[in-house]
């Protein structure tokens, strides 16, 4: 093999960016017998003997019943599951500077569980071990993005180490921050929501019993996610959404003043609060591409739009993204046709855009109604999570949303 020859290389798709949402969409179209190179910014793959064991990662995901199918239909959960994941069969919500509540339970969504909290390293190993058992995707790590071409024959990819990858399609899966959509001139509205998030692991005085909690703060929403470790359930991940400057006061508390304080702004509900992991803040930026694709080239997830992370969904878009476009890849290329065709991505691009668009809006509308200080709406909030809590047709479908059960499901998730 010529010098010319290990630094040319073509494939049928380019996945740029491994995390959870690309190795998805690699493993799909892998299983589809298309060849994938997946380029990632990492120096290396997780380690999959020490991934889930000891302390649990800052990082979780709530992983929808969809989300859960997609995984198992790829091989994935099982080992999840086996690691480390909590299922939740309850949901509770309530208003900090009020009386509202609404509770919803597995049982009223005639589900087993309502989804299950996971760490994303654990997600992520488990979906780079099933890369590795498919001989026609390649991973390649370390990589560092240089220029974005377009040759005739598709997208070529040009990296810092003179390696240059051309493909009928290439994907940015590469986050909120995408150097890809960029290199694309993809534009990109973004705004702002006033919050950062502060993330960190806690053991409380109580189990959690299966059950996420919210509760809605003056300044901001506060979950506390359930997990189980070594058999424990008084863990819970937390994810406190905040001004920024009282994030900045949080993050300069010490451990145990922070317990304190996620204690009282919890009302207590689980006893006292004892701060067990590092804590880290990040901002909150919602974002939405104003394209999702252009020819020969297509983006998925954070790529494509990042949102709240209230409602825990943003990974679950992102999932559905993947699998969106692969059954649209797979089906074309069982057709003959090129992956990257505009027509073909200009399908995927429909079926995912509304849902997206949707609940990007619904996160701004509850971030909005929940920030306000004007009395009417407080009382309306107040008035309406009640009003649902007594509403089983309306908690059904607010349920079936929350689960990931709306719109048509990809073949992959059925």
């Amino acid at each position: 093999m010529t010098g010319n020859e290990a630094k040319d290389l073509t494939t049928d798709v380019a996945v740029v960016g491994g995390g959870m949402v690309g190795a998805t969409l690699a493993a799909l179209l892998g299983e589809a017998g298309l060849r994938v190179a997946v380029l990632d910014a990492r120096p290396a793959p997780l380690d999959d003997d020490t991934v889930g064991h000891g302390e649990a990662a800052a990082r979780v995901s709530a992983i929808t019943p969809v989300s859960e199918r997609l995984l198992t239909k790829l091989g994935v959960w099982p080992w999840v599951a086996g690691r480390r994941a909590t299922p939740y069969t309850g949901m509770q919500v309530w208003d900090g500077e009020g009386s509202g509540e609404v509770r919803f339970h597995a049982d009223e969504a005639g589900v087993a569980a309502l989804g299950h909290i996971v760490e994303n390293d654990v997600i992520l190993a488990g979906l780079e071990r099933r890369l590795a058992a498919l001989p026609n995707v390649q991973c390649h790590y370390g990589v560092r993005l240089e220029a974005l071409q377009s040759p005739a024959t598709g997208r070529r990819l040009c990296l810092a180490d003179g390696r240059r990858f051309t493909a009928p399609l290439v994907v940015a899966a590469d986050g909120a921050r995408s150097q890809l959509r960029d290199l694309a001139e993809i534009a990109l509205r973004s705004r702002d929501t006033g919050h950062v998030a502060v993330v960190t692991t806690v053991q409380c005085e109580r189990s959690h019993g299966g059950v996420a909690r919210q509760v809605f703060l003056g300044t901001g929403p506060l979950a506390f996610l359930p997990l189980t470790l070594e058999g424990d359930s008084r863990y819970c991940s937390i994810v406190w959404s905040t001004t920024p400057a009282e994030a900045e006061r949080l993050c300069g508390l010490s451990s145990a003043e922070l317990g304190a304080a996620l204690e009282q702004a919890f009302d207590a509900t689980l006893g006292a609060v004892r701060v067990v992991g590092e804590v880290h803040r990040f901002p909150l930026v919602q974002r939405h591409a104003e394209r999702y694709v252009v020819p020969g080239l297509a983006l998925i997830g954070d790529a494509a739009h990042t949102v709240h992370p209230l409602a825990g969904q943003g990974v679950n878009l992102g999932l559905m993204d993947a699998a969106v476009l692969a059954e649209e890849v797979v089906a074309a290329h069982r057709r003959g046709a090129l992956p990257g065709d505009l027509r073909i991505l200009s399908r995927y691009a429909r079926r995912r855009r509304g849902d997206n668009t949707a609940m990007l809006g619904l996160m701004e509308g509850f971030r909005w109604l929940f920030g306000t200080d004007q009395p009417a709406l407080r009382l309306a909030r107040n008035l309406g999570l009640s009003g649902v809590d007594r509403l089983t047709p309306l908690k059904r479908v607010m349920m079936r949303q929350a689960i990931g059960e709306r719109g048509r499901l990809p073949l992959s998730c059925r």
